[in-house]
């Protein structure tokens, strides 16, 4: 993901608010999940956080 800002989705599907890349890859790595964008067409593109793993087979 090279775009920034995104907007994110936390992992209990909380609104997190339009956030710089960086900014989520950390409050992703704080909560030990992943930042998946789930919505790559919108402006600006919408990110959750998330268990990629989980995310992949459903």
């Amino acid at each position: 993901m090279r775009i920034s800002p995104v907007r994110v989705i936390g992992a209990e599907g909380d609104q997190l608010g339009v956030l710089t890349r960086d900014d989520a890859l950390e409050r992703a790595r704080e909560a030990g999940l992943d930042l998946v964008e789930v919505a790559p067409q919108e402006k600006p593109p919408v990110c959750r956080i998330m268990d990629f793993g989980k995310f992949k087979y459903q």
